[in-house]
């Protein structure tokens, strides 16, 4: 027999398996001699009230025996030899694309105009510590997409797009930790994620698929509305019956590409602001009423959210125990994100703080049609890099200086190792941005006393949140309505958000692209 039941811990409690047998065995009324296994199912932290405590569903097993899942991996064949598929980038969800046409038989190609994940930290030891970005291998682009070197949170709330708990256990049979299968909030870390994402790789190859990178696609090649291969580097031709085109939301010429085609896209809104950073001291405190945390409870984070004429404003990949690190993916442009090692055990927890931008937002970009939200990121990044001195340093100001609007004397000490300049990012950023920025910050302030201080820091800018334009699928069968045989996947075609929901997308494109094979042959 197998009781499903729920246990609420203190956090010395939670990793003592001798007493969660037992308090298991006395809710159940039962001895703890009948329970043949415990099986954690979830495992989430209760802050809200005056003592944190864990949250344990657990699977009892009474009189019978576990039996452990199979591994995925497992079940998957050769496909050497099988007809062959193109995907475009090696994030997320590329890889998981891979992944799925191996299972459903079919040799995955994969392109990746950066380095592989190995070579890649070369680059970016460049911008963290020189100021010099590689516009082909950053912390967006190269193997395992932007999410590798950017936190790796697996947190989504896109349950019903797909199998979230296979994504899950493929990154554990690839070397994740198992708790990322039952906590509520699942992290691995940029520490992690590199082995994780190079095993990945490594299963791809050895199943028969190939990958290749410093493999720039600089074209399509296209007839009669169907799709017949790629141009790599500008020079090199493969050819392919299907390509998946999984770049990210940052593959700008990817766009550019696609619109000099005839190949249509579309605008779409996105979000852009600033990313906020506090002392994880402060964090923990207001969230846990804890003058100093339990050593058992982790790195308090938070969400937040409010409207401001009729616009969300919303905290966005909260990093406790994190780093702010500089994500440009060109020269000339400051454009930050956030990231945390596994053990978030750094003294600052960083935020975006982004506000929604709508298509009537920006009558001002008009001229630039399905260009326009992508023009005005541009022109934010640019600026901010303008006002600097030409290194990566970030323009930075005090938080309660720039919800009042004047220029900070001094900055505080932040994670963001290329520096900081002193700057009015109140005047930096488009007004409509700055004032819903300002309200929303005040209106956090009131949800989380403490929050609203000046010792927390506001860098700029965050602006790649999401991709402003959209690549349209069709919903029945994932492919572009003007071109048979290409399919638009993850964040850069506008159809996810964050390392979960990418390699879902990924899967189901794969399960879309196999079933096109088959009405093919």
């Amino acid at each position: 027999m197998i009781k499903e039941i729920e246990l609420k811990l203190l956090p010395v409690e939670a990793n003592n398996m001798e007493l969660i047998r037992s308090k298991a065995a006395h809710k159940l009324k039962i001895k703890k001699e009948q329970i043949e296994h415990l099986q954690l199912l979830r495992r989430s932290v209760d802050a809200r009230g005056y003592q944190a405590f864990f949250r344990l569903r657990l699977a009892i097993y009474i009189n019978e025996k576990f039996q452990p899942e199979q591994a995925i991996l497992k079940s998957y064949r050769s496909v050497s030899n099988a007809d062959s598929a193109i995907i475009i980038g090696a994030g997320p969800a590329g890889y998981f694309a891979a992944l799925e046409l191996i299972e459903r038989g079919i040799k995955p190609v994969v392109f990746e105009r950066g380095k592989d994940v190995r070579s890649r930290r070369r680059d970016l030891r460049a911008i963290q510590q020189f100021g010099v970005v590689n516009p082909h291998s950053n912390y967006c682009f190269g193997e395992g997409g932007a999410g590798t070197y950017s936190d790796g949170k697996l947190y989504t709330r896109s349950h019903k797009r797909g199998d979230i708990y296979k994504v899950l256990r493929l990154l554990v049979e690839h070397g994740a930790e198992e708790d990322i299968l039952i906590d509520a909030h699942p992290h691995i870390g940029s520490n992690k994620l590199p082995k994780i994402v190079a095993a990945i790789r490594e299963s791809i190859l050895q199943l028969g698929g190939e990958i290749h990178f410093d493999s720039h696609v600089t074209d399509l090649i296209i007839e009669d509305f169907v799709v017949k291969g790629v141009i790599i580097n500008d020079s090199q031709e493969y050819y392919g019956d299907a390509i998946i085109l999984a770049t990210g939301h940052s593959a700008r010429d990817i766009y550019q590409m696609l619109w000099r085609k005839s190949i249509t896209i579309e605008p779409k809104s996105f979000a852009l602001g600033v990313r906020i950073e506090h002392s994880q001291m402060l964090i923990d405190k207001i969230q846990y009423n804890q003058e100093s945390r339990e050593n058992a409870l982790p790195a308090a984070s938070y969400r937040l959210s409010t409207q401001v004429d009729g616009r969300g404003v919303f905290s966005f990949c909260m990093c406790p125990g994190g780093l702010v690190v500089p994500a440009a993916t060109s020269p000339g442009e400051i454009v930050v994100n956030g990231m945390s090692l596994s053990r978030r055990d750094s003294a600052y927890a960083n935020s975006g703080t982004v506000v929604a931008v709508e298509l009537e937002d920006l009558q001002d970009y008009e001229q630039y049609g399905v260009f326009a939200g992508l023009t005005l990121q541009k022109e934010i990044e640019q600026r901010m890099f303008e006002y600097g001195d030409g290194s990566q340093k970030a323009p930075a100001q005090r938080l309660m200086d720039f919800v009042e609007g004047k220029l900070s004397k001094d900055i505080p000490p932040t994670s963001y190792i290329p520096g900081h300049i002193s700057a009015p990012l109140h005047e930096l950023l488009p007004g409509f941005i700055y004032q819903r920025l300002r309200q929303g910050i005040l209106n956090f302030g009131k949800k989380m006393k403490g929050y609203y201080t000046n010792e927390a820091v506001v860098i700029g800018t965050e602006s790649r949140t999401s991709s402003p334009i959209r690549i349209p699928r069709i919903r029945e069968n994932y492919q572009h309505p003007d071109i048979q045989g290409l399919f638009p996947c993850g964040e850069g075609a506008g159809y996810a958000g964050g390392i979960i929901s990418a390699a879902m997308d990924g899967q189901n494109v794969a399960l879309a692209l196999s079933k096109f094979y088959k009405e093919k042959s």
